[in-house]
């Protein structure tokens, strides 16, 4: 089996040129998206990306898709060029457009905001480490579920990838709810 090509790539500065012609998708989590996306932005979540596929087939113009570093747009664009979708992916994603001094849209003032994936692995991370050293006063064994915290955490860093975000976004507040999703997915229909 041949690795999936690198996708193609914008820096933030590429990006902002080719804007007005591209269909942008964010594949953050609702609440992530809801902090602050760049302007026009639909959102689909990574892990419903194979359930867009009919409508993101159809795309004029180019598919820019974004998340926060840039890891999970890689590889939701990996995962439509396996289905023949062509894709582009923005280079350190919505954070690194915000510094390159590109507007995110943002919720109004007041707004109840989701916390970002990386806020919920790192307070998830956190929580169980001292679980498990509390655990650990009670039973030695205890000591491995901080063990195995801080090699998944290891791994998460070589890898680039994060179980445990992948398994946060399957919580009911990380899900979109199906009407919106329906949204999006007909808003793809109308470019």
């Amino acid at each position: 089996m041949t690795p999936p090509a690198t996708p193609e790539a914008l820096d933030p500065s590429q990006a902002a040129a080719r804007l007005a012609e591209a269909t942008v998708v964010d594949v953050r989590t609702p609440g992530e998206y809801a902090s602050g996306h760049l302007p026009g932005a639909l959102n689909i979540p990574l892990d419903r990306i194979r359930h867009a596929l009919p409508a993101l087939r159809n795309v004029p113009g180019d598919l820019l898709l974004v998340c926060a570093s840039g890891a999970r747009s890689r590889s939701a664009c990996e995962i439509l060029a396996g289905h023949g979708i062509r894709s582009i992916t923005l280079t350190g994603g919505t954070r690194g457009w915000a510094e390159a001094g590109h507007r995110l849209d943002r919720p109004a003032p007041g707004s109840r905001v989701g916390w970002s994936m990386e806020r919920q692995v790192r307070l998830t991370a956190g929580t169980l480490v001292l679980a498990g050293l509390g655990l650990g006063l009670l039973h030695p064994a205890g000591l491995l579920l901080s063990a195995g915290i801080a090699g998944g955490l290891v791994f998460s860093a070589l890898t680039d990838t994060c179980g445990m975000a992948a398994l946060l976004a399957k919580l009911p507040h990380n899900r979109p709810r199906p009407a919106d999703l329906d949204a999006t997915l007909a808003a793809l229909g109308d470019r």
